[in-house]
């Protein structure tokens, strides 16, 4: 190896043992050790060289080793030689940076969040390379802040980033989900210096479903971030005529096999699946939260692999391996998702479902799970995907999920009379225009009151200032804390009904309520996302209950809660849909299901014998 790297490796750790290589040679060697891929060997002479040399480069070969351990999964070492770094030079912020890295990736978020903190303090920003870090610094510090639900602080984080550089996509992108999460109207109100377009422009494809109804939009949206993210040249790593396998191999893929809304809805299609027919597999890269929910996820598969510790090329092609055939995406463009492993199509057919309710734009996917009222067939032109139809509802269940006994309203803050409508979508869903729409009803209806998701304190304080600047009592909306899922579902005893959001509808909260036996009541437009509560109102017979425009979805609350029995009779009716209706019939929607992946299975096979 010496000879055909023409370098002389004993003859270069002896240089160093007799204090006769300086920093720039190391440097010089350590850059060709690396270019052949000997890490060990250039962490070893580093650090033979800082115990044998005291020189002014010294804290730079603890920066250089400390990132070279980091690179290599060695987080104990790489803190350990940043922090000799900063010893030896307390105002070098590149490992001061590093060091928050570290902290991170070993948990100590508090420690990590200080750190950048630091570098804020420390780093200049005429400096073009402390400037980098800077940047780097604050936006890691709103990034997991933003991770932290610690809101008002991410955004300040990411308003000082913009500060210094207002054209940074991706900070806009967390900008305007944290204004959202926070109830801050118009979520479009662009910092000093920042291009209203590019700000619309860098809106992630899950935020844009709150702010946008247009599927066109949603559609140029998923395809620009995609294209941003994923590399063009990647490689196609199934056979595109699949395997032929006689049990038909379904992958599902996630990082939501926890407790999740998505994991919530899909247990029971896992446990259900006709395993004469199908192998299933789980892909996993979630957290492990010791919850009974994941515990049964992870029951349901035949094959559980986790691949949370592989990277994005390394996790396709362990999928490939496996000879999946059909390979289910349950993220799409949302927190989590690896983009890349499904462009690098390690499955012959992909299909997502559930995950994003919007079209990914993703490269590879071939197929979304859907319904005839959720996606049109004259909207199916705006989905990089081709929908399947299910011939019910899209939407899985779970009919194991538990509910405790019903709480009375003073256990839950409630007041003693008086409808009480709720939204217990997450605040984001939450909108100016809807908002106003509730604050109407409310109005309309004496004595009524609004109980909401308690997601983060910014929003209620936003929340209870925009009721008082329409004229309602901020005292009139209540706010629900986060709870136990059993204890969750047990609060749906207390409302009369549910208010839907626009455009951005509850999806696993309205298939919880109507579960429950509370009617739901929806605003449906175009896009996806816009259309679930009513792709699961129209499942279960129970059309009157979708409006089209927001005077019509005003009137119909003010009319469900002032008509003496009215909501109760809904009550009813689904109870009966619970029982016998096919929007919670699972046997049926797997059947349904399978009968389309048969389908898609037959299709290759027969492909792949021409």
């Amino acid at each position: 190896m010496s000879e055909n790297n023409n370098v002389d490796y004993p003859g270069i750790v002896n240089l160093i043992w007799h204090r006769q290589l300086d920093f720039s040679q190391l440097l010089n060697y350590a850059s060709q050790l690396e270019g052949v891929g000997l890490n060990g060997l250039v962490a070893v002479l580093y650090q033979t060289w800082l115990k044998r040399n005291d020189t002014p480069y010294t804290p730079f070969a603890w920066f250089n080793l400390g990132a070279l351990l980091f690179s290599e999964g060695d987080t104990e070492g790489a803190g350990e030689a940043y922090e000799k770094a900063l010893e030896r030079l307390p105002g070098f912020v590149q490992p001061r940076f590093n060091l928050g890295l570290v902290r991170e990736r070993q948990g100590r978020l508090d420690e990590a969040a200080e750190h950048w903190r630091l570098v804020e303090q420390h780093a200049s920003a005429e400096n073009p390379d402390e400037r980098a870090v800077l940047l780097a610094a604050l936006n890691n510090l709103g990034r997991m802040q933003e991770r932290r639900k610690e809101y008002g602080e991410a955004l300040a984080a990411l308003e000082r980033s913009l500060a210094l550089d207002p054209t940074q996509t991706d900070v806009l992108h967390h900008w305007i989900f944290v204004r959202a999460r926070q109830c801050l109207w118009p979520v479009y109100s662009p910092p000093a210096g920042v291009d209203p377009e590019l700000m619309r422009a860098s809106t992630s494809a899950l935020a844009l479903l709150s702010l946008s109804d247009d599927p066109e939009k949603q559609l140029a949206t998923a395809r620009r971030y995609a294209a941003r993210k994923i590399p063009a040249d990647l490689p196609a790593l199934a056979p595109a005529k699949g395997y032929g396998h006689e049990r038909i191999r379904i992958g599902y893929c996630s990082s939501d096999f926890c407790l999740h809304p998505v994991s919530m809805l899909t247990v029971e299609l896992f446990e259900l699946h006709d395993r004469e027919k199908f192998e299933i597999y789980g892909f996993c890269w979630s957290p492990e939260d010791g919850s009974a929910l994941r515990q049964r996820v992870v029951s349901a598969f035949d094959h559980y692999v986790k691949i949370g510790e592989l990277n994005e090329e390394a996790s396709a092609r362990l999928i490939r391996e496996h000879e999946i055939d059909i390979l289910i995406d349950l993220h799409g463009q949302t927190s989590g998702a690896r983009m890349n492993m499904l462009a690098m199509r390690p499955a012959p057919i992909q299909i997502t479902y559930l995950g994003l309710p919007a079209t990914t734009g993703i490269p590879g996917i071939d197929y979304v799970i859907a319904d005839r009222f959720l996606i049109p067939e004259e909207y199916a032109g705006y989905y990089s995907e081709k929908p399947i139809y299910l011939p019910d509802v899209y939407q899985a269940s779970d009919r194991k999920r538990l509910c405790a006994p019903a709480p009375t309203r003073k256990a839950c803050g409630l007041p003693a009379k008086g409808f009480v409508f709720c939204s217990f979508n997450n605040n984001y869903k939450y909108t100016s225009e809807v908002f106003t729409a509730w604050m109407n009803i409310l109005r309309r209806v004496p004595g009524s009151v609004l109980w909401l998701l308690s997601d983060n304190p910014w929003a209620e304080v936003n929340l209870r200032r925009e009721a008082e600047a329409r004229g309602i009592d901020p005292g009139r909306l209540f706010f629900a804390e986060r709870a136990a899922p059993e204890n969750y579902l047990a609060r749906y005893a207390l409302p009369g009904l549910f208010l839907d959001t626009f455009p951005f509808n509850a999806g696993t909260t309205a298939n919880d309520a109507l579960w429950m036996g509370l009617p739901v009541l929806t605003l449906s437009g175009r896009a996806f996302a816009s259309r679930m509560a009513g792709a699961l109102l129209t499942a279960a017979a129970l059309p009157e209950l979708i409006t089209y425009d927001l005077k019509a979805y005003e009137d119909k609350a003010v009319e469900l809660a002032t008509t003496r029995g009215a909501c109760l009779r809904l009550r009813k009716r689904l109870e009966a849909v619970r029982e016998n209706g096919v929007l919670f019939d699972m046997p049926r929607l797997v059947r349904n299901l399978e009968k389309e992946l048969l389908g898609l299975a037959e299709g290759l096979k027969a492909e792949g014998s021409r």
